[in-house]
């Protein structure tokens, strides 16, 4: 799913920019130069928004046309478009189940199955153990 939405840029006095997107409450980053501050931008919008999909069962909200935003004139604000590529952000960072096969010898699936072995448990600890993954 790829979306677009009008963000605010609004310079910092220490340098940078700070960016607030209209359509996506609470929604705020900044970046050292403007395209790190861009870069930051398409980031947190898409964090936001793949928050909503998996964790609140939302869809996206409807992108504001950029000609009805406004920035604010008195922070010398500016709006500019951000592009999100969602179905390529949640492959990295989603947390939605993926479907995998895999094949074990019969004589350990009787014995995990006896012990009640939750299979999708034991795979992920495993992984994240063998790609040295470190959880929060």
């Amino acid at each position: 799913m790829k979306l677009v939405y009008p963000a605010c840029f609004y310079p910092c006095e220490e340098g940078g920019y700070t960016v607030i997107f209209p359509d996506l409450p609470g929604c705020v980053t900044e970046g050292h130069t403007l395209s790190e501050a861009i870069e930051m931008a398409a980031d947190a919008a898409s964090g936001w928004l793949l928050y909503l999909l998996e964790d609140e069962k939302q869809q996206p909200p409807a992108s504001s046309d950029i000609k009805n935003v406004v920035a604010d004139e008195y922070e010398n604000g500016f709006i500019s478009l951000i592009s999100i590529d969602l179905e390529e952000y949640a492959k990295k960072f989603g947390n939605k189940a993926v479907k995998k096969t895999l094949t074990i010898p019969a004589w350990l699936n009787s014995i995990a199955e006896k012990e009640h072995v939750n299979f999708s448990q034991v795979l992920q600890t495993a992984l994240i153990n063998h790609l040295g993954i470190k959880q929060p």
